[in-house]
């Protein structure tokens, strides 16, 4: 093969691309360079035909559109947006630094004033994204990386509702999320404020930061949910009194009681070493019509990729589960829901392939046939009322813990609350909410 035809196949636009970074279920991201102007970036290739059969084509639009508005040095800044017939392309900001989450990993616990810089910085790139109307909604260690000259950079802001799989930094690898910086607001499921919910973040993130440790961490996931909820944590020694005080501020379990980030910027605490972020917004953005990215474009020189296998189950953060509208509605941890509803979800301590075939037995035990495919799941069966059929399709958040989403496609909701409690109760020894 010539080395023209190489390079052909390895540009995107004007682009030269390079190595892998990492991997997702949505995604690969390439080391790119710039032919016109030599520099390092990071290019985000996802799989058009996958966005759009998991019906996450509304919330691409809707998240690009977002990250127009977003344009701040402690942001991973994301250039512009392309795409082909078959893949959509973000050309991403190319962080050196690695990720916060590996510095703590590594060196543990920051001292204060340290552990005080980041906070500041990321306090600094919260508000300017909250008043531009933009939530993050999974801010967490691992989505905070760092420069070539150590500062911070929120990386995937605003494109959060695209990471509907093991969470990746946005940068440089795939790493499996958790919910223990969840506001205790989100787990309940009736609303909140995106704001309020991630100050919250930002104080999980601050106590590690200074202890080395997650303040609410629990292998039990229910007992975690518990544990948020009521803000049940305590401050290491270590600790100053006044960091202890306002920790504990940001960590308030009533979101209308949680500090607010103008009080945040009235704190002594915070104050001390302060240095407000200084820049002009930039206006090298350059975007195609969100519409135009799902209709069918000449290719573009298509960077070399490995497709997304069939058949795996789709995998999950458990925080974007809760966090989405259609997400784990964990209410019944803390109130009674007496109504009859069209759908439920459920987590089972088990593999995805584990929960098929446990669900295919019981759902044989009670009549109903079962059809599953790539993890997705259609049973039909009588009722005393005619027809019901329900469909069902399994997630994954960790190899060992799934969630279930079932929905009533046709028959009476009466009939489907019935069969629920009969299905649930046959699944009971696996279960872990329902």
């Amino acid at each position: 093969m010539s080395g023209e035809s190489r390079n052909v196949r390895n540009r995107v636009g004007k682009y030269e691309i390079g190595k892998v970074l990492g991997e997702g279920t949505y995604a690969k991201v390439y080391l790119a360079r710039d032919v016109e102007t030599g520099e390092k970036r990071a290019i985000k290739v996802f799989n058009k035909e996958r966005v759009v059969r998991d019906r996450m084509t509304e919330q691409i639009k809707r998240e690009i559109s977002t990250m127009k508005l977003v344009n701040h040095p402690n942001v991973v800044h994301l250039f512009e947006v392309m795409a082909s017939k078959t893949k959509i392309y973000f050309v991403l900001e190319y962080v050196t630094g690695g990720e916060l989450f590996s510095k703590v990993a590594k060196q543990g616990k920051l001292n204060e004033e340290d552990a005080r810089k980041f906070f500041q910085q990321l306090i600094n790139a919260v508000d300017y994204c909250h008043r531009k109307g933009v939530y993050h909604r999974d801010l967490k260690l691992e989505n905070l990386l760092l420069d070539e000259d150590g500062n911070l950079k929120i990386s995937d802001f605003g494109l959060s509702a695209l990471s509907q799989q093991v969470r990746e930094d946005g940068l440089l690898h795939t790493t499996c999320g958790t919910p223990n910086y969840v506001a205790p607001e989100v787990l309940v499921d009736k609303g909140y404020d995106g704001a309020k919910a991630d100050l919250w973040s930002c104080g999980v993130v601050l106590f590690v930061l200074m202890a080395g440790y997650l303040p609410f961490d629990e292998p039990n996931v229910m007992n975690l949910y518990k544990k948020i909820y009521k803000a049940d944590f305590t401050c290491p020694a270590w600790f100053s009194s006044g960091a202890r005080r306002f920790i504990i501020r940001v960590l308030e379990p009533n979101p209308k009681h949680r500090i607010e980030v103008p009080q945040i910027m009235e704190s002594s605490w915070f104050l001390k070493g302060y240095k407000p972020a200084k820049f002009k917004e930039r206006k090298d953005v350059h975007f195609t019509d969100v519409d135009f990215l799902f209709t069918n474009q000449d290719d573009l020189d298509i960077v070399r990729h490995t497709e997304s296998k069939v058949g795996k189950p789709l995998v999950l953060n458990a925080f974007d589960i809760i966090s989405q509208s259609e997400g784990l509605n964990l209410s019944g941890l803390f109130q009674r829901d007496k109504d009859m509803k069209k759908e439920m979800r459920f987590s089972m301590k088990c593999s995805t392939s584990d929960v098929v075939r446990k669900m295919e037995e019981r759902a044989k035990l009670l009549g109903f046939t079962f059809k599953t495919r790539d993890y997705k799941m259609r049973m039909e069966g009588s009722s005393t009322r005619g027809l019901l059929v329900i469909s069902a399709e399994v997630f994954e958040i960790s190899p060992l813990l799934s969630v279930v989403e079932m929905k009533k496609e046709e028959g009476s909701a009466h009939e489907f609350d019935i069969f629920y409690e009969k299905y649930a109760s046959a699944l009971e020894d696996a279960m872990l909410t329902r």
